[in-house]
């Protein structure tokens, strides 16, 4: 905001610039805003010092109610605001509940979680969904419309192999509850007996050519165990307060797939390969990628042609983001560049959220081998433990609201585990980590909502005070609640969950700093307490929505 204001001011003394050459000078007494003249001295061929007190001369900060003075110094000028002022501003806006309108209402498709069926769903998965679904609500509170697709893989290798597992290793017989998870450890069973048994990868193959050609003995039997794993992530989907407007699924698209591949050969876009359909993409830098196998069997990337289509046949979307693990990062270069050679309505329209994978600290997970830590475990342990502190700290609850309680905090701390890490870094996952309820986490900002909360209660009721002489704690409170909507926008531009959690972090501990140096309900006098209570509520709504743009219920106790 202050920046927005400055460029104003500049712009009406002839000079045209951009918020990023502002800068923020390193002591408070230098100002609040500072503009740099050594580009213009280098054009004008001036002293930047002598540039600065001819500007200088020609600002007229009466026009702006919010800047008090400017000074030029060591080629600066410099802008001191008047906080009086932008406090009324800021706080007004914060109460009003301003609305970002900034994606001007422009479509976009966010492409994310992707739990294959016959697998688990593993904290890896917990990471794609925690993030894309954050990206979603970011977006949608910056003025986006948004469209929550899914695409999930219901047939291949990995289904054989599951299938084979089930008749073979557990005889047809599966357990009346907790159908979908137990197909995941079917899997990882049925995987350790194959790998390296030629015979058996053989006849994995045979089942795979069936589930393809829709064998009639093998369909049934599929169609069930699919309906057992969507079943199983529909339950984790709502409980993460997730919903797609549309799923995708393997087995609608690969046969367009093909299609497309084939198309694409009769055009000379593709070549034969070995009789397998491939695309060169050597001349790129991309190398060679394989489409459809010589017997026919459509590969990911046919079927990810075949995708796109649907997806910009059923939506008219401006961009579609596909939340995918950094280990498919020259995949989708890939995939990208054929959109292009084939003319696909997903061309220019589609991009790659790369992130990085949860690894133990004992090194890479891996669904093939077992050695994952599923969602429903991470889950478990974590609301056990909260609901140990719940119930320390609220006796007198009944059963039901502490273990609602803990699930609201224990799910708010994951997530922000999840979150806060930069999209392309790894998350090294750690048991005892996960488990902490204190510093730099997702109850450290609940706990700060709700600390809001209880003062506004206590309060019973206040006028909204948007103006009062400010301390430097009240000050620094204004400057950081002020940043919110700009971070808010930054995070969408840049595809960035984080900087939420980055900013909700440095509120919620200037909103501490702020509660322990300045009395709120025992302030001097009324006018006073209630700008500071003003102050409480502005924070308890931003922190709010920060929570919410990170999928983070807010709790009315801790």
């Amino acid at each position: 905001m202050l920046k927005d204001e400055v460029i104003k001011i500049l712009q009406s003394v002839g000079i045209r610039t951009n918020k990023e050459v502002l800068e923020v000078p390193p002591k408070e007494e230098f100002g609040d805003i500072a503009f740099p003249c050594f580009s213009l001295s280098k054009q004008e061929h001036k002293n930047p010092q002598e540039i600065a007190e001819e500007l200088i001369k020609k600002i007229r900060i009466s026009k702006n109610p919010l800047i008090i003075k400017t000074e030029a110094r060591g080629g600066y000028v410099n802008f001191f605001f008047y906080w009086e002022k932008v406090a009324e501003t800021i706080l007004s806006r914060i109460l009003s509940k301003e609305k970002i309108t900034f994606g001007k209402n422009k479509p976009m498709m966010v492409e994310f979680a992707h739990p294959n069926t016959h697998k688990s769903f593993h904290i890896g998965h917990f990471r794609n969904i925690s993030l894309g679904e954050s990206l979603c609500r970011i977006l949608e509170f910056t003025g986006y419309k948004v469209i929550r697709t899914n695409y999930q893989g219901d047939i291949g290798p990995h289904v054989a192999k599951c299938l084979w597992g089930y008749k073979n290793l557990f005889e047809n017989k599966a357990p009346k509850q907790d159908r979908g998870e137990w197909l995941g450890k079917v899997y990882v069973e049925a995987n350790k007996k194959i790998t390296g048994n030629e015979q058996l990868e053989k006849e994995i193959d045979e089942i795979n050519q069936k589930i393809y050609a829709k064998d009639p003995a093998l369909y049934k039997l599929w169609k069930t165990t699919r309906r057992w794993s969507l079943d199983y992530f529909g339950k984790i989907y709502k409980e993460l307060g997730v919903e797609f407007e549309k799923l995708y699924f393997e087995s609608e698209v690969e046969r367009r797939g093909v299609e497309i591949s084939q198309e694409s050969l009769k055009k000379n876009i593709a070549r034969l390969s070995n009789e397998a359909i491939v695309f060169d993409l050597e001349k790129y830098g991309l190398g060679t990628t394989v489409l459809v196998t010589k017997l026919g069997t459509p590969l990911y990337m046919a079927k990810d042609l075949g995708l796109a289509e649907k997806e910009f046949t059923n939506f008219k979307v401006d961009k579609c983001i596909h939340v995918v693990g950094s280990e498919q990062d020259l995949y989708f270069k890939q995939l990208f560049k054929i959109f292009e050679l084939i003319n696909s309505p997903a061309a220019k329209k589609s991009q790659h959220l790369s992130y990085g994978l949860v690894m133990l600290k004992e090194g890479k997970m891996s669904s093939r081998e077992g050695n994952v830590v599923l969602y429903s475990e991470l889950r478990d342990k974590i609301v056990e433990k909260t609901l140990e502190e719940v119930a320390k700290r609220n006796p007198k609850l009944s059963k039901r609201t502490k273990v609602s309680l803990a699930k609201k905090i224990a799910l708010g701390a994951m997530k922000y585990a999840m979150i806060k890490i930069a999209p392309e870094n790894t998350i090294i996952f750690d048991w005892e980590d996960a488990l902490k309820l204190e510093g730099n986490t997702g109850s450290y900002l609940q706990y700060a909502h709700t600390r809001c909360l209880g003062i506004l209660k206590k309060s019973k009721k206040h006028q909204s005070i948007l103006s009062s002489k400010l301390s430097p704690y009240e000050k620094h409170l204004i400057k950081v609640l002020m940043n919110f909507y700009g971070v808010a926008v930054n995070a969408a531009k840049d595809n960035r969950p984080n900087f939420i959690c980055n900013y909700a972090y440095e509120l919620a501990t200037t909103f501490n700093n702020f509660y322990q140096n300045c009395p709120v309900l025992k302030a001097n006098d009324p006018r006073q307490r209630d700008f500071r209570l003003t102050l409480v509520t502005a924070t308890k709504i931003v922190l709010e929505n920060s929570l919410k743009l990170l999928g983070i219920k807010v709790p009315e106790r801790m």
